[in-house]
């Protein structure tokens, strides 16, 4: 008989710290997506679903591979715990399913860095392992210190002490035993006890060990900036195939482009293109793939270059965003299924649009930043090519080929 494993993954639309914190991208991915996809790649889960009360999450959750569950606002405001959200979704579940849960996730899409394995470690720990609970826990070495109240009054006994280690004896790392902080990302519990006792620790507890560099919980801006900066680091990095884009959108200047313009003394502007990059747009028409060039700038160059590589263009436009929402809908195209390749911080809205934002090699930190995949080609230097080889194979294949 089958396990049935249920990841429960609480983000509720209400957020002090960081507006619409769970879904904010990180690397091109909203940080629910990216718990949903960590727990849909551990192969002992069976079903995922994602607690909310804002639509907009619900849709993104959805949109990764998870079933959405509406969360009541009694139990969706500052004070109410995780548990109660993980309660209510195996109720729902269970009356949808018309299954029992075996075993209960509790994942947190505010730790980023989660990977499929941690995930399926927890749920090891309980079917296999025989514990009642699991979690995640990063190794540390470091030295505790507390501050008394009577601090600064000069007696031995005030001031900081020493919680985990004797501030006279100062073991060399390697001669101390590792101590284990709680990530606060993962947690697995048996389900029949986690109803039982309606708390994440019960029983006998154990731990699955995460890497420390890994673990970062976003609960400012200031932890969202830097899961954005690590994110290229920790990530392991994910090109798209043929089969999980619809249409492909081009920036023009320093996608197609090296950035630069040239001038001549009548003020005409020229621009240089690389060869490679109309040799993978041509594969990607043959292909049946829908190619548009979008550009802010009103110039005839650009006109001239899509019709030399027989694609539609929109440019002179102001917000790149909003045409680019209203062309996916005119073709009837899911934006999550739309790869969009730009280099600069214009390119942005557009990115937290697209399911694939893809960054040229040469593209501004911000933009590399908030990108789903990097080139290894800078714009103008054959970057389109590459991102054709991406979805066709470095030869190009059409799919019927």
């Amino acid at each position: 008989m089958t396990t049935t494993v249920l990841a429960v993954i609480p983000a509720r639309g209400g957020s002090k710290g960081v507006p619409a914190k769970n879904l904010a991208p990180v690397a091109g991915v909203p940080l629910v997506s990216r718990a949903v996809r960590a727990c849909l790649g551990a192969p002992l889960v069976t079903d995922v679903v994602v607690s909310t009360d804002d639509a907009a999450i619900a849709s993104a959750a959805r949109a990764a591979g998870a079933e959405a569950i509406h969360r009541p606002a009694s139990i969706a405001g500052d004070t109410a715990t995780s548990e109660s959200a993980v309660l209510h979704a195996m109720d729902a579940f269970e009356a949808t399913s018309g299954r029992r849960a075996d075993v209960i996730l509790l994942v947190q899409c505010t730790s980023p860095f989660i990977t499929a394995a941690e995930v399926n470690g927890t749920v090891e720990r309980i079917v296999e392992g025989g514990a009642d609970t699991a979690f995640t826990a990063a190794p540390t070495h470091g030295f505790l210190w507390r501050e008394t109240s009577e601090a600064g009054t000069g007696g031995e006994g005030s001031g900081a002490y020493g919680v985990n280690h004797d501030k006279a004896h100062r073991p060399r790392r390697q001669d101390r035993e590792a101590e284990y902080l709680e990530t606060g990302a993962v947690y697995a519990m048996a389900a029949e006890g986690f109803r039982t006792h309606k708390h994440r620790f019960f029983g006998h507890t154990a731990l699955v060990v995460t890497d420390p560099a890994r673990v970062l919980e976003i609960d400012d801006p200031h932890d969202l900036a830097r899961a954005r900066a690590l994110a290229p680091l920790l990530d392991t990095p994910i090109t798209p195939g043929f089969e999980d884009v619809d249409a492909v959108v081009l920036d023009f200047d320093g996608t197609q482009t090296d950035d630069r313009v040239h001038l001549d003394s009548e003020g005409h502007e020229f621009v240089s293109a690389h060869r490679g990059d109309g040799l993978g747009i041509a594969a990607l028409r043959r292909a049946g793939m829908p190619v548009l060039i979008l550009s802010t700038e009103q110039n005839a160059v650009v006109a001239a270059r899509a019709r030399k590589l027989k694609i539609p263009v929109l440019h002179g436009i102001d917000r790149k965003d909003l045409a680019l929402k209203q062309w996916c809908e005119e073709q009837g195209i899911d934006p999550q299924r739309v790869l969009y390749a730009g280099n600069d911080v214009n390119d942005l809205p557009c990115f937290h649009l697209v399911g694939w934002p893809v960054a040229v090699a040469s593209a501004h930190d911000s933009v590399r930043a908030a990108a789903r995949a990097v080139t290894l080609t800078p714009g103008g230097s054959g970057a389109v090519r590459e991102i054709a080889a991406w979805l066709l194979g470095p030869e190009l294949h059409t799919p019927n080929s």
